[in-house]
């Protein structure tokens, strides 16, 4: 096992991965911007060191001097949480270069999977069901025209480098479709520095279901069921469960979508923890969107039904241990649902709100854990995404697990800056999130 684990990250993840190493006996660097100083994930590692100015660029995204701070701190590996530099195929090179283990997938499958387009048609030829869409990326703007007549309009053009809902445009005729590929085209450059895009179907009132995996480097693979993600604004998820309230509906959807997973796993030989994403409509048919190669945010909800911390198998497989646990005594154990609290403001398009937080109050009980990453007195800048923390609930089933969380929520206090916590303790109430009756357009159209 590894002696010293560098978190090239920040705010609650790095606070998360720091408290498993610790439980395991690995010292923990840190590392933080001037905006950071003095935060959480600094307390809790062993050490902190600073590399360099707020701005992303100049210090989450400065591989070279992360790497710096590796060979100084004497690690043997680097934990890169997610978004920064978890996905950035260059510092997985960099690092082992460095002669310094990464915590992760392989670069190459990295570089298959982050390219949308090659991992769409990856998926196909591994026998894994795809979105219709073209065969690849498209040429431009006059061959997303034909294409669409084959393929059947609404269609959503897609940053073949994209995540997060950027580059993702929806067009529900040639007019619109043009201006779709030109604006997919000018963000996709702005922000990947690659242009090319692809096209898919658009599903109307998709549910967004993802199979948490991990493989060891001794050709296992287990999966560890679903989540679903589908309450969402602007491409971006807010509440997330587990297991799937569309999944339980539906005999053998689960084993149909958790083996398709595992497909792509053993066809791209993957190892570490990952996430295969789909879309699937209320009938229960479901498409390969993409795989995140890395730990999810909202990875917690599948730890509170499995029973496993899965940074603790992440460390366990870099460190080139067999996974011991197998896939038929894998069971789910009740229903646990998370939270995104952000520091935005709902009622205006959930635009970002920075301030200063005054009082941080979290709640407690049996079942109830928070993520987080400030403390009472820490600024939100604007520098980074405003996530302030993710409040998750265990129960025995679903219902249980929703009163539970409209409990924890109203117990918990964040005061000095507009937040989504309101809004939380609303849809807790929500008649149609009650009963399961949700998509990814859903909590932008109540």
């Amino acid at each position: 096992m590894f002696k010293a684990v560098l978190i090239a990250n920040r705010g609650e993840i790095a606070a998360r991965i720091a408290r498993t190493c610790k439980r395991m006996g690995i010292r923990t660097v840190a590392v933080y911007s001037e905006a950071d100083e003095g935060a959480p994930h600094t307390q809790i590692a062993d050490e902190a060191y600073l590399i360099g100015p707020a701005h992303v660029t100049k210090s989450y995204l400065n591989a070279e001097r992360i790497l710096e701070v590796a060979r100084e701190a004497g690690v043997d590996a680097i934990h890169p949480g997610y978004g920064l530099l978890s996905e950035n195929s260059e510092f997985v090179h960099a690092v082992e270069a460095a002669g310094i283990t990464f915590i992760g997938p392989r670069a190459e499958v990295m570089e298959l999977m982050g390219d949308k387009a090659r991992a769409r048609e990856f998926a196909q030829k591994a026998g894994v069901p795809v979105v219709p869409g073209s065969d690849g990326v498209v040429a431009d703007e006059d061959a997303a025209i034909a294409l669409a007549e084959s393929i059947g309009y609404p269609i959503l053009v897609k940053a073949s480098a994209g995540g997060g809902g950027i580059g993702m445009n929806l067009a529900k005729n040639e007019k619109k479709l043009r201006k779709a590929v030109q604006a997919s085209v000018r963000r996709a450059e702005s922000a990947f520095g690659d242009p090319s895009f692809y096209l898919e179907r658009y599903i109307e009132n998709p549910r967004h279901i993802e199979i948490q995996v991990l493989a060891d480097t001794h050709g296992n693979a287990i999966h560890l069921f679903e989540r679903e993600c589908s309450v969402q604004r602007r491409h971006q998820k807010v509440i997330e469960e587990a297991p799937s309230p569309l999944v339980s509906r539906h005999d053998g959807l689960r084993e149909r979508m958790c083996e398709a997973a595992l497909a792509l796993v053993r066809a791209s030989e993957y190892v570490n923890a990952g996430t295969v994403e789909f879309i699937a409509d209320e009938a229960g048919n479901f498409y390969f969107i993409e795989m995140n190669t890395r730990l999810q945010v909202e990875h917690p909800v599948t730890e509170m039904i499995a029973g496993l911390d899965l940074v603790e198998w992440q460390l366990r497989v870099a460190a080139g241990e067999e996974l011991t646990i197998a896939q038929d005594a894998l069971t789910i154990d009740g229903h646990a649902i998370e939270c995104r609290l952000y520091a935005e403001n709902p009622d205006k398009m959930f635009m970002p709100a920075p301030g200063t937080i005054t009082t941080f109050k979290a709640p407690t009980g049996e079942g109830v854990r928070l993520d987080s990453g400030v403390d009472a007195g820490r600024e939100v800048t604007p520098y980074y995404d405003p996530l302030i923390a993710k409040l998750i609930v265990h129960a025995s089933d679903r219902p249980a697990a929703i009163a539970k969380m409209k409990g924890a929520l109203t117990e918990m206090e964040i005061g000095g800056l507009t937040t989504n916590l309101n809004m939380h303790i609303e849809l807790m109430d929500d008649a149609d999130f009650q009963a399961g009756d949700i998509h990814t357009g859903w909590l932008e159209k109540r």
